[in-house]
């Protein structure tokens, strides 16, 4: 998001949306193989293609999957907090594109 703010890997949509989804699959993923490196791997590579299908593309949301699977966060605790970590990531990334001079506007479109 800072050093591209134009791509479709930035946009808000895809911030949002992609990490919900990597959170809904790391669970998923726990729910059926349980804790290990494999279902940490396999959780990356699903959430991958889900952001992909889903037209929300965001790479680092395949990291949320790996935490899920890996470290077996509360989903009522986790799932809230990240949301609003990446709404807050989302409007700090707005303010500042409107704060500095001859950047990038940031979004190029919010949905």
């Amino acid at each position: 998001m800072h050093s591209a703010p134009s791509q479709p890997l930035a946009q808000p949509r895809s911030l949002v949306v992609g990490h919900l989804l990597g959170a809904a699959v790391g669970y998923a993923v726990l729910a059926l193989a349980q804790s290990s490196p494999w279902a940490a791997a396999v959780a990356g590579g699903v959430t991958l293609a889900a952001t992909m299908v889903a037209r929300t593309p965001h790479s680092p949301a395949c990291a949320t999957a790996v935490v899920v699977v890996l470290q077996t966060p509360a989903p009522g605790r986790f799932v809230p907090l990240l949301l609003g970590a990446t709404v807050l990531l989302a409007l700090t990334g707005f303010a500042a594109s409107r704060v500095r001079r001859g950047t990038p506007r940031y979004p190029v479109y919010w949905w």
